[in-house]
């Protein structure tokens, strides 16, 4: 078992992954991810997605995908955790705990003040997966988002 940057051959798997994960967390109706979208956004000119992979015997099995973001606070950037999914045959093998541990790792080696990232409040395995690494809940925050229709009429300045 392993874990090591994605790579172009990855795509198809990983983009497999965030379909079981979106059918894990009762969205997969919501999934518009292809491949040339991945390919483009991890690989493309200007990359702003990053990611790894954990392999099994040469399978990919397992994938973290993730963003820089800022904290105006401490000045430094960060890591957002996008996405973190084990195929649930392979949870329990440490292959979870490597994804999170080799991204702390990269947030160490390169100056990064935090790991950042949101769960599901029913999702109990991840949450006491998360706390039994040292993670910390905000639960004082609340996550807003617009998209969709939302996001166009609210753009249109009136």
């Amino acid at each position: 078992m392993s874990v090591r940057p994605v790579r172009p051959d990855d795509v198809p798997a990983v983009v497999g992954l965030v379909r079981e994960l979106a059918e894990y967390e009762k969205a997969l109706h919501e999934v518009r991810l292809t491949e040339e979208q991945l390919a483009d956004c991890l690989f493309g000119d200007t990359p702003a997605l990053f990611g790894h992979v954990a392999e099994r015997d040469g399978e990919v099995v397992g994938v973290a995908l993730w963003f820089l973001n800022f904290s105006t606070w401490r000045g430094t950037h960060g890591i957002h955790l996008e996405d973190l999914y084990v195929q649930p045959q392979h949870r329990g093998t440490g292959l979870g705990k490597e994804l999170l541990r080799t991204l702390a790792a990269v947030c160490v080696e390169r100056g990064y003040s935090r790991l950042e990232w949101s769960v599901l409040d029913w999702n109990t395995p991840s949450i006491d997966f998360y706390k039994a690494a040292g993670a910390v809940a905000m639960d004082e925050w609340t996550v807003f988002r617009l998209t969709d229709d939302a996001l166009a009429n609210f753009s249109v300045r009136r």
